[in-house]
């Protein structure tokens, strides 16, 4: 199952009509609701957006690098920010890789394809 947070509805739609056909989607529109996805079942993979209301996706991965169940799930950043000191943040946190927006459709791919 890959794991997909985004606040905006739209970016959800997008990487849905590029997954969904290939991998179990989960879908949390915030932070909180993706943890709370995660106690019930463990993704193979997150795609997660680094700003959301109430915690942040890098809030989100480093509460999932604190839990022993969750710390060795991948996750992918994805962001309308594309500034470098952004991108070694999130690396820098744990993320696999760090995609900015808008969406790519061969990177997102990519990296189910890597870890799924």
């Amino acid at each position: 199952m890959i794991l997909l947070v985004d606040d905006t509805p739209t970016n959800i739609d997008i990487l849905i009509s590029i997954l969904g056909d290939d991998y179990d989607i989960s879908v949390a529109l915030c932070g909180e609701d993706a943890l709370e996805i995660m106690e019930e079942e463990l993704p193979d993979l997150v795609f997660l957006d680094v700003l959301m209301p109430g915690i942040s996706g890098y809030e989100v991965l480093e509460h999932m690098k604190g839990q022993d169940s969750l710390k060795t799930i991948p996750v992918v950043f994805l962001s309308g920010n594309s500034e470098e000191t952004e991108r070694q943040k999130g690396l820098s946190l744990g993320a696999e890789e760090y995609l900015v927006k808008p969406i790519d459709a061969g990177a997102v791919m990519a990296q189910a394809k890597k870890y799924c």
